[in-house]
């Protein structure tokens, strides 16, 4: 029986040497920035009532009518402020991340659900650059993935283009560089 020479985890095929990750764009973020900034401007409003004087109309309002309120207005904006941080940070997760064994697609399901797509170099049959949006994948299995929509998307059909041809994988549509 012949025994393979070749050390262990030797492989042939071409892999890109670093992660590259991709975010989403900044009209993705904003409804997270603005949900912090409301947070944030509640924030500093109780703040200045609970330390207003005591005859002013915001300190009745917030802090003698807390009395009367099933959830405080200190606890409120305490709630306030982690859901505009986790907002923020649910945001900064999504993207596409280029890496030696694939690419993960990592996008919202649903309402909130978060999604992680992992998709092996093998598994990719043709890379799909359709004008100036959307990056796509036809898989062996027949079906097509869409990527996120990324700030950067001449950047990653850059990356994807260098591997696709290093790899033999087909392109279809304009890869970036190519003249039409």
């Amino acid at each position: 029986m012949a025994r393979d020479s070749r050390p262990p985890g030797f492989d042939m095929t071409y892999k890109p040497t670093d992660s590259v990750a991709f975010g989403v764009p900044l009209r993705e973020h904003l409804p997270s920035l603005l949900y912090l900034l409301v947070a944030v401007a509640s924030t500093v409003t109780v703040a200045i009532a609970w330390t207003s004087h005591a005859r002013g109309w915001l300190f009745r309002y917030v802090v003698e009518g807390d009395a009367d309120r099933l959830v405080g207005s200190r606890w409120l904006v305490v709630f306030l402020l982690l859901g505009a941080v986790a907002s923020l940070v649910r945001t900064r997760m999504r993207g596409v991340v280029v890496h030696a064994e694939g690419i993960e697609a990592r996008d919202l399901w649903g309402a909130s659900f978060p999604r992680v797509r992992k998709f092996a170099w093998a598994q990719i049959d043709r890379l799909v650059l359709d004008g100036e949006r959307a990056v796509a994948l036809d898989l062996w299995d027949g079906t097509r993935a869409f990527l996120p929509d990324v700030a950067e998307r001449e950047r990653l059909a850059s990356a994807l283009v260098t591997v696709a041809r290093a790899r033999a994988i087909p392109i279809a549509g304009l890869a970036p560089g190519d003249d039409a």
